[in-house]
């Protein structure tokens, strides 16, 4: 059944950018539909790998910083709690180790001064919450194409919406690394931190609502 639609080119944003246009026709037949569920489930997969890896980007710059300000305290107690005198004396070699161990709290220092790990976790934080929220809408989109109740028209116009808040999203977004993308691998496919079984979703249901 084709459902004629007043065609919108070239629509503004609140941003002030070309949104995708309106769809004038669709043909509403279980093809088409089965062809939007390919889609929309590619692009949820998508959407859960890039918050479960801007999620790991915020953890390992997190223990970055961790690790870095333990070396900092250290490297602060050596140079100036006289153990490098203590341990190596006054000659060369204690003098040496002293501008070792001086140096290398100069490079920590300098490095966290230019680099803000912990603002740029925070980033990464903030664009896995932006994501995640698209995330879920994502999947509430494929369980109302499942139900059949919303025409396809209505379905495209929010998978079309959903495209526009994820680019807005990414252009935000801090870059990704591969380290990340590897520990989101292994998150989702071998320790399933997407997943859950009936018992473990029973237990957060009140007992009129669990399937057990």
């Amino acid at each position: 059944m084709k459902r004629p639609l007043l065609k919108r080119s070239g629509l503004r944003n609140r941003n002030g950018e070309k949104s995708l246009e309106r769809h004038s026709q669709t043909n509403d037949s279980p093809e088409s539909r089965r062809v939007l569920e390919g889609q929309l489930r590619e692009s949820f997969g998508k959407v859960v790998y890039s918050h479960k890896t801007h999620e790991k980007c915020a953890d390992i710059l997190l223990d970055r910083l961790s690790t870095i300000k333990i070396w900092q305290i250290v490297l602060s107690a050596i140079t100036t709690g006289g153990f490098v005198s203590a341990f190596f004396g006054a000659g060369e070699v204690g003098a040496g180790f002293g501008v070792l161990v001086s140096t290398s709290l100069l490079v920590l220092n300098a490095y966290t001064k230019n680099y803000d790990l912990g603002e740029l976790a925070q980033k990464h934080k903030q664009s896995a919450n932006d994501i995640w929220l698209i995330r879920e809408k994502y999947l509430s989109l494929i369980t109302d194409l499942a139900i059949g109740e919303k025409p396809l028209e209505a379905l495209q116009e929010e998978r079309d919406s959903l495209v526009e808040e994820l680019h807005a999203v990414y252009v935000g977004a801090p870059s990704t690394t591969f380290q990340a993308y590897r520990k989101a691998q292994e998150a989702l496919k071998h320790n399933e931190d997407m997943t859950f079984s009936d018992d473990e979703i029973d237990a957060f249901l009140p007992k009129e609502l669990k399937r057990g």
